[in-house]
């Protein structure tokens, strides 16, 4: 029997990888949108499955949207890959964060736990939850969270929402604590998206500075398509549990855009300035991430160096 995939999500940078990695193992995909017949479908467009997706209304913050659809496609397994991902606007819009997360992520969880199928639930998770992380002590599955933006809080919630309900009505709900990860497929509102077209727009000479904020801010960045193929192999274990999903090599803001010039063969003195109006009211300094565990449990581990996701985004290559 083919199998169903809901990704609630669908149009975003990880739901469309994930949709174009399911199609090809032969699932039916079922995507989401607030609104399927206005969403930006580019993503889809530009891995060439656009027309091979059912693409449903849903809004997840609202329990009777969630209950129609997923009680109407009856799916196999429900990838949560929505709501608000820019932790530098969860500061602006704190409430539409938490309800675009952890109200979301309740939402599902109750429906899934009402309808009483066999669904296995994936949540996409946030290694910002951990907060910082000294590179002594790398964090883990076992690390305690230290939110310090209110995304981290909401995906912290969320967390917490997935592990009670596993525990207390036995669903097969699990979260992959997702570290950074990049593609061609980022929002430009993203920093690291901003680094390389800006580095685009200076070769081109239509600019001639990048402006950043803090450079001296330390990630684990890893490539989205391998980050999704995580998201599968978790579903199909046979007991659900919660997994880091990350490179285990910690990389600063600054090398990313030196690695970004250098695939431009530019100089980076020439062009790169740091102001801070660009600083966001409170930031990660440093993260070290661990992810042993689901190499160990389930033979993953993220198979690009840093340097070759700058260059892939770079060359807009998308696998």
């Amino acid at each position: 029997m083919q199998k169903i995939a809901l990704i609630v999500g669908v149009t975003g940078q990880d739901g469309a990888y994930l949709a174009h990695y399911l199609l090809n193992l032969g699932y039916h995909v079922v995507g989401t949108s607030r609104d399927a017949q206005m969403c930006d479908d580019s993503r889809l467009d530009r891995l060439g499955i656009k027309g091979e997706i059912e693409i449903v209304s849903l809004a997840p913050n609202d329990f009777r949207s969630v209950l129609k659809v997923v009680s109407t496609k009856a799916p196999h397994e429900i990838y949560n890959l929505s709501g608000q991902t820019s932790v530098g606007l969860s500061f602006d819009q704190p409430v539409e964060c938490m309800e675009s997360i952890s109200t979301a992520t309740l939402n599902l969880l109750e429906v899934i736990r009402y309808l009483g199928g066999p669904c296995r639930f994936f949540n996409a998770g946030s290694s910002e939850c951990f907060g910082d992380v000294v590179p002594i002590a790398p964090a883990s599955e076992q690390t305690s969270f230290h939110p310090r933006s209110p995304y981290a809080v909401a995906k912290a919630a969320s967390f917490w929402q997935i592990s009670t309900y596993r525990e207390a009505y036995g669903l097969f709900a699990c979260t992959g604590i997702l570290a950074n990860h990049e593609s061609p497929l980022r929002p430009k509102r993203f920093v690291t998206q901003k680094i390389i077209s800006t580095v685009k727009a200076i070769k081109e000479k239509s600019l001639s500075t990048l402006q950043l904020g803090n450079l001296d801010i330390w990630r684990d960045w890893g490539w989205a398509h391998d980050y999704v193929k995580a998201m599968h192999l978790m579903l199909q274990a046979a007991q659900p549990s919660d997994y880091l999903i990350a490179s285990g090599v910690t990389t600063s803001l600054r090398q990313f855009v030196e690695f970004a010039f250098e695939a431009a063969d530019l100089k980076v003195d020439n062009h790169l300035e740091s102001h801070s109006v660009h600083m966001r009211p409170a930031d990660i300094t440093f993260m070290s991430l661990n992810p042993s565990l689901i190499y160990e449990k389930l033979g993953w581990s993220s198979e690009r160096s840093i340097r070759e996701i700058v260059y892939k985004m770079y060359r807009d290559e998308l696998f």
